[in-house]
């Protein structure tokens, strides 16, 4: 439910020996896709003429194409994939802690990893936890997680920035994805709900690995990039939302004294000190492979061997199908339309029953929030209740993205969302205004560093928050 079917185009610049080159390319990429027995779980991909393309997508500019193929792929909430992901580890008997910093990786007597000192974030106290052997999935920040063991040895991990950039649907006219081949990278022009995410960008981040941030050359380069394939160009003010990720890449071989095992091109597992398993590299669409291969490689091959992983049969929580009708059920109930309820059941698929249990207990739950109205007011609750936010910050930016989908980082829905966190979480006054004051600062030092010219100083204006 959290993954959506999307096509892409791939714009053609010649008409013969291109579109035989990429075709052959996407043709290969189709059979890879090929599920067992000969069963899709997607479209084939096809040729489209410059008639089709505008017809498909009129906004992509005649100087810049042709042609094009389309071909299928995927998009994904990262942030909401994520927090569903370690819900469902929750259900099986994970215990899962948010706000939490390890400072130590603790040795017995035998210079054996057996735990870690943990410090609790929102009240300072430092716990001490003990395993039989410890997992280290830091992503950039790979380096410093093993460094905590005392140990020189390990993967290394360059952090690599991209930005994205976020502008209402109804400002580019077409019905499929973009992807572009630039000078530096690849640029994707992606359909995301009631928006378009553009991006992304390439480049060494060497600053705070917190907070990384978009400037004002990574948002002009986007914006150019996607000018130059547009027919109707972007600008500034069309841009509601922007934001910057670190990619982990994993950098070729060890440090000394590594065991380790090449798992794929793309990602590796090593032990740089016994008791520590340590993976990184790799990327979100291949996690479940990278999760058995760490865990796979702490057990040992006769150990894992014996119990082999059963994660490709697991589904996540929300995950199963319901076929009681649930979803029309209760758009009768609320009064919900289609594009809320198919937002509803996108977000939290089965469990879209939770949704309406908040909303039955109180209606006022049921109805969109003011100033954000593609979000119910009962989504905000739910986070709290359901997915461990214990800040505004982690409700607009990750169990929501209002933070990218309304201008101004969604600061015109901010006093309605404290309400409803403060209800649950049990605030004070004091404690929501301090919480408001707190988001608002964020927003600011987001809105300074695009204005920056550098990595530096829009490192420096974010931090400020």
């Amino acid at each position: 439910h959290l993954v959506r079917p999307v096509p892409f185009l791939y714009p053609l610049r010649h008409r013969v020996w291109e579109r035989a080159f990429v075709g052959a390319g996407i043709a290969l990429y189709d059979v890879l896709a090929t599920l067992r027995r000969g069963k899709r779980a997607l479209p084939w991909h096809r040729h489209l003429s410059r008639a089709d393309l505008d017809r498909v997508f009129p906004d992509l500019s005649a100087r810049a194409a042709v042609g094009a193929i389309e071909y299928w792929d995927a998009t994904v909430d990262d942030a909401r994939y994520v927090t569903t992901l370690v819900r469902t580890a929750a259900g099986y008997g994970a215990q899962a802690a948010t706000r939490i910093q390890v400072v130590e990786l603790t040795k017995n007597g035998a210079g054996v990893v057996d735990g870690a000192l943990l410090r609790d974030l929102e009240t300072d106290r430092v716990i001490a936890v003990k395993a039989r052997h410890v997992i280290s999935s830091t992503g950039v920040w790979t380096e410093q997680s093993q460094a905590l063991a005392g140990e020189t040895g390990g993967l290394r991990v360059l952090a690599s920035k991209g930005i994205h950039i976020v502008v209402p649907r109804d400002r580019i006219e077409g019905d499929a994805g973009l992807i572009l081949q630039t000078k530096k990278s690849v640029l994707f022009v992606i359909p995301w709900s009631r928006y378009w995410v553009i991006g992304t960008t390439d480049t060494p981040w060497t600053e705070d690995l917190v907070n990384p941030a978009a400037h004002a050359r990574d948002i002009n380069y986007v914006l150019d990039e996607a000018n130059a394939v547009l027919e109707k160009a972007l600008t500034h003010d069309d841009i509601i939302g922007t934001w910057a990720g670190l990619r982990p890449l994993l950098q070729p071989g060890t440090k000394d004294g590594t065991a380790s095992e090449k798992v794929s091109r793309e990602h590796a597992v090593a032990s740089p000190v016994p008791g520590l398993t340590v993976i990184a590299g790799g990327k979100f669409t291949t996690y479940r492979i990278m999760a058995r291969d760490a865990v796979d490689f702490a057990l040992g091959a006769e150990a894992a061997a014996a119990r082999p992983s059963i994660t490709q049969t697991l589904p996540l929580v929300g995950g199963r199908p319901s076929t009681d009708g649930a979803p029309g059920a209760l758009a009768r109930q609320f009064g919900w339309d289609a594009a809320m309820v198919d937002h509803l059941l996108h977000r939290y698929g089965s469990d879209i029953r939770d949704i309406a249990e908040i909303c039955d207990r109180d209606e006022t739950m049921s109805r969109p929030l003011e100033h954000a109205p593609a979000y119910l007011r009962a989504e905000i609750a739910y986070a709290v209740s359901h997915e461990g936010a214990l800040h505004l910050e982690d409700v607009m930016h990750r169990r929501t993205r209002m933070v990218y989908e309304y201008a101004d980082e969604a600061l015109a829905a901010l006093p309605e969302v404290a309400r409803i966190v403060a209800g649950e979480l049990g605030w004070s006054d004091a404690r929501r205004d301090e919480e408001v004051a707190a988001y608002t600062a964020v927003a600011d030092a987001v809105a300074a560093a695009a204005r920056a010219s550098d990595d530096s100083e829009a490192a420096r204006a974010r931090a400020a928050a």
